[in-house]
């Protein structure tokens, strides 16, 4: 009986390691070769060895074992690796070719790890977790294996808005972790807007005491008739201390984080707190309490010297504690009228030689992004800020269709692709008209996955090399906590990880659907994460009528 037993309790393992299966990886790597031979068994207290350059991140891989299924790794840190003693050994390859590359090898004497940038290391990291064991195993089996792999593009984020509600720090790691699992590289932070202001200031004090609060929120959907409110203030900023931690904690996942100080439109929580920057200095603005405020609500900075000394320091405050080489400028949906209708805005721009609102539209990014520029950093803003004639050293963010995007490569600009449609993840995933509110347009989870960020019209004009990436936005109007975030990036999210890392000639839905369920859907679990459960139900192909 206790022989039976405990062949029952191996086979038991073995199918449950077996069970994570590398062909079910997400997102898909570009080589899997599976060879005959011995399988390795990773267990407690074995060694891995990693060179002094990768310290930090193999103390990460280290702990994402130990968390995940209890198996407690020794690091050794070596300037040479012996590796008939290493369980897992971490090797520097200068000779990979890609940015972000990595090799994984499974063989009967440990595993090996080729890398030659701490995100290629993170990028192994999550690969293997997915072929670990989710549960306390404290060992696994694990069979020959052999997988290159590297991304398509260079550029691949998540957005998260925090203006419209705002999310705890817990949080705010805890979004980060989804990006690292999913192979992202940027986390683009949207910190200001007319409905807030999300970041600690010192020399404008009052952008914490009065911009980052409303008086009030919209109940229900924006376009119901009357619009309803509630009388609850609302509001709060992350410290300059808590913003560092998050910094910290997304460099060890080798996540780059984009602030966006958005300028010169959403700024009504800026005008609320200095009025004198406004096109009215002595009217009495409040922090909008409404969304979409666009030619309805005036919310431009004005021209003025006040107003560029003021945009000098809030970004050299920035730059104290924020690494990223790419600042956010935001750029979009700047009301123009507001600017006609100011004769202090018109003389600014007869002085200065600007024929229309365009041109100081232009004139406002150019002056940051000439400033972000002597500072060693460049400049990202979404694709309005085309609209003039700027330096096209800047990045430009297209949240518009194909059309956007050709004109930004046409003229020289490094392109990230964002569109509404079918990027933007604060739309419906159904057209359930009992699904939760959200803003409009529906973008499923088939569509997000068969986006292709570079569509032919690109390709026919050879522009292709100046598509560097994507990302997903999340726009946070409809999500007043992280349950309903989660609801709505998850399985998007993961369905864009793929689309962006792996060769469009590999990828395939119906084998992606397969995957997701396999390996994905049981990590949301783990998680404790809320996600769309319907995607099934409602593809590209649903032709209900939208009722909202």
């Amino acid at each position: 009986m206790k022989i039976t037993l405990t062949f029952a309790i191996v086979l038991l393992i073995v199918l449950n390691v077996f069970s994570q299966s590398p062909l079910s990886i997400i997102p898909k790597p570009v080589s899997v070769i599976q060879p005959k031979g011995k399988a390795f068994w990773l267990k407690t207290e074995f060694p891995m060895i990693a060179p002094e350059k990768f310290r930090v991140q193999a103390n990460y891989l280290c702990e994402a074992i130990q968390k995940q299924c209890a198996i407690q790794l020794d690091l050794s840190i070596a300037k040479t690796s012996n590796r008939s003693l290493a369980a897992i050994t971490i090797i520097e390859d200068s000779t990979l070719k890609h940015t972000e590359q990595y090799q994984l090898s499974i063989k009967a004497n440990g595993i090996f790890i080729r890398v030659n940038d701490a995100r290629g290391l993170v990028n192994a990291t999550q690969t293997l977790l997915q072929l670990l064991p989710i549960y306390e195993s404290k060992t696994a089996l694990l069979s020959p294996l052999e997988i290159n792999d590297y991304p398509r593009f260079s550029y691949r984020g998540m957005h998260l808005d925090v203006v419209r509600h705002i999310f705890p720090l817990s949080y705010i790691k805890k979004y980060i972790d989804y990006l690292a699992f999913h192979k992202f590289n940027t986390f683009h932070w949207h910190l200001t807007d007319d409905q807030g202001w999300r970041m600690e200031m010192k020399n404008y004090p009052k952008l914490n005491s009065i911009a980052s609060w409303r008086a009030a929120t919209l109940i229900g959907h924006f376009k119901d008739n009357p619009p309803k409110y509630d009388s609850t203030i609302y509001g709060g900023f992350y410290t300059k201390k808590e913003i560092k931690e998050v910094v910290d904690y997304a460099a060890v996942r080798a996540i780059n984080i984009i602030p966006e100080i958005d300028i010169p439109g959403h700024s009504r929580a800026v005008i609320a707190a200095y009025p004198q920057l406004s096109t009215k200095p002595d009217t009495t603005w409040n922090v909008a309490t409404t969304w979409g405020m666009y030619n309805r609500q005036n919310n431009v900075l004005a021209p003025k010297p006040e107003t560029f000394s003021f945009l000098e320091s809030v970004f050299e405050e920035l730059l104290e504690i924020f690494p990223s080489k790419y600042i956010h400028v935001g750029g979009d949906e700047c009301s123009k009228i507001w600017w006609k209708q100011d004769t202090a805005s018109q003389a600014f721009m007869r002085l200065n030689g600007l024929k229309n609102e365009t041109a100081l539209q232009t004139y406002f990014i150019e002056f940051i992004a000439q400033f972000l520029k002597s500072k060693g950093r460049q400049t990202i803003g979404w694709h309005e800020i085309n609209e003039g004639e700027l330096d096209t050293t800047t990045i430009v963010m297209n949240w518009g269709t194909e059309k956007q995007a050709i004109d930004a490569a046409s003229k020289g600009f490094s392109v990230i692709n964002t569109p509404g449609k079918p990027l933007y993840f604060d739309h419906y995933q159904s057209q359930n008209p009992n699904d939760s509110l959200s803003i409009h347009g529906y973008n499923p989870l088939e569509a997000v996955y068969n986006y292709e960020p570079i569509p032919k019209a690109i390709l026919d004009k050879g522009l292709e090399n100046k598509i560097i990436g994507g990302q997903a936005n999340v726009w946070t109007e409809y999500m007043e906590n992280e349950k309903k975030v989660d609801y709505m990036v998850l399985p998007r999210m993961t369905a864009l990880s793929e689309t962006l890392w792996t060769p469009s000639a590999q990828k395939s839905y119906p084998d992606f659907l397969k995957r997701l369920e396999e390996t994905i859907i049981p990590r949301y679990q783990l998680w404790n994460s809320s996600w769309y459960k319907e995607y099934r139900k409602w593809d590209a192909s649903s032709k209900l009528p939208n009722v909202r």
